[in-house]
């Protein structure tokens, strides 16, 4: 491990990522697709519903006079505008969450808020707006199994949000709370609820697996769809593909590549058919994301290229492909994605202690890591590392860069996470990599030794995200009923 070392034209910083590294990559993305009749996140083969998030805005406060003033002496204090503060609100979040439908009402007491649940159908979940008072009416919702996020007003309800939120954690209840003088703190939180509603009208094609226990908790838990499909159906698809399309196709990744290496043109061609075969199906079965058990299907013969160039185009405009049939991956992918916005990079870890580093490899990645509409990083177009054969990529993502490690597990209602400062990429010798490759080195926040400690458990995969998503995925997990385990 001590020949290894960061290749400095790979390791973009930040800065000079933004300044102008959008480039041919980022051309062959989104616009590319639109130009071969695909789409990007903004018009997928099948997009994810577009129906509001229906959201019960539950009001609490102290009583009113007629004037809506409050009655009482309290905080925020004797004739405290508690309609106008209303209305202000609602207000600032009609206009930041334009896909969300607020339903608005008022409680009082833990009473008033029983009787909202029982008059409530069909709401996408709660925001319970406390301005003063005590009313306990987020709390009563929380404690009937509905999930909740608690605002609070600095002034005005400090001690019974901050109660709440304590027995939230505490009771392990589908809750969290936004106490902060930041706005865009509460919007932020509300993406939680658009993001499950989302993964409740979308779908998981499985090429070459069964659902098992894995893809039956993600339809019970998410309500995800999880579609089978037989190795026959992606030949079929693969062969029935426009060869001028996979052309062109191949011709654009060749051209917004750093280098080209092992792979023919011609072997190109036969990745660009088969990301042509799994859009096909994506379309087929109304899905947003696609998985492949990719070895058993090339090294059995039943596959006639590596999907790896393919899984690299979908995750660049704002779909999910993933390696291995690996469901747990593919919903942390797909649930990321709808919640931040970027990409996530499936990968084996390996943790070198004596650098304080994690290194992510494996042989797809995507080029751009900040989303759909950020700047693409280079890329490198070369044979399958473990057996030489096939087109895969080597992604050389920009350092300098916090990222979020996660894995969502439906079937034990648990997501993992560690964070880590990207450092650069590994520098492979002579071209002749050992293992895959994309190798991310990154530094490990918190203690490289207890990273050690969950793999038996969880297994070697994670997915990492560029950026700082500790809090989002904090928030999603109480919503969703998960309990979330810090790794490092």
């Amino acid at each position: 491990m001590s020949t290894r070392r960061a290749e400095c034209k790979g390791c973009l910083n930040r800065r000079v990522f933004l300044a102008g590294m959008a480039g041919a990559a980022g051309a062959a993305g989104a616009a590319g697709l639109g130009a071969l009749g695909g789409g990007s996140i903004l018009a997928a083969p099948q997009a994810a519903s577009t129906a509001k998030t229906k959201v019960r805005l539950v009001f609490s406060h102290h009583r009113i006079d007629a004037q809506g003033k409050q009655s009482e002496p309290g905080w925020p204090y004797l004739g405290y505008d508690c309609e106008g503060a209303k209305r202000e609100i609602l207000g600032k979040l009609a206009k930041a969450c334009p896909a969300v439908e607020f339903l608005p009402t008022t409680a009082y007491s833990a009473e008033d808020a029983k009787k909202i649940l029982a008059a409530d159908k069909a709401v996408d979940g709660y925001l319970a707006y406390m301005l003063g008072g005590w009313a306990t009416a987020g709390q009563t919702i929380a404690a009937a199994g509905r999930p909740v996020i608690y605002v609070g007003d600095l002034y005005g309800a400090s001690g019974e949000i901050l109660v709440a939120i304590a027995e939230a954690r505490r009771r392990g209840l589908k809750a969290f709370g936004v106490t902060s003088s930041r706005f865009q703190d509460v919007v932020d939180a509300l993406r939680c609820f658009e993001t499950l509603k989302k993964l409740k009208s979308s779908a998981i094609v499985v090429v070459g697996g069964e659902p098992g226990p894995v893809g039956k908790a993600i339809e019970e838990v998410f309500g995800t769809k999880v579609v089978p499909v037989a190795f026959p159906q992606i030949t079929e698809a693969y062969q029935k593909a426009d060869r001028a399309q996979a052309r062109q196709w191949a011709e654009k990744w060749i051209r917004a590549a750093k280098r080209v290496v092992e792979p023919s043109p011609e072997e190109i061609e036969r990745s660009a058919a088969m990301f042509l075969a799994m859009r096909s199906l994506m379309e087929k079965h109304h899905a947003q994301a696609i998985t492949i058990n990719c070895l058993g299907g090339f090294y059995g013969g039943h596959m006639s290229a590596y999907p790896c160039l393919g899984h690299f185009q979908l995750n660049n405009d704002g779909l999910v492909g993933a390696c291995e049939a690996d469901q747990q991956s593919t919903i942390t992918m797909l649930l990321m994605g709808y919640l931040v916005g970027r990409p996530g990079y499936i990968s084996d870890p390996v943790v070198d202690t004596a650098t304080n580093q994690v290194i992510y490899l494996h042989c797809v990645a995507p080029s751009k890591v900040f989303g759909p509409s950020g700047p693409a990083n280079p890329y490198e177009i070369r044979s399958h590392a473990e057996d030489r054969k096939g087109a895969s990529l080597r992604s050389l993502m920009p350092a300098g860069e916090m990222t979020t490690t996660i894995l969502f597990a439906p079937t034990r209602r648990e997501v993992i996470l560690h964070q880590a400062k990207t450092t650069g990429n590994v520098d492979d010798p002579n071209d002749y990599p050992k293992s895959c490759r994309t190798k991310l080195m990154a530094e490990v926040k918190g203690d490289v030794n207890k990273l050690l400690s969950y793999w038996d458990l969880w297994g070697w995969h994670r997915v990492t995200f560029y950026g700082d998503h500790k809090r989002a995925v904090e928030q999603i997990s109480a919503l969703a009923g998960f309990k979330l385990i810090e790794e490092a």
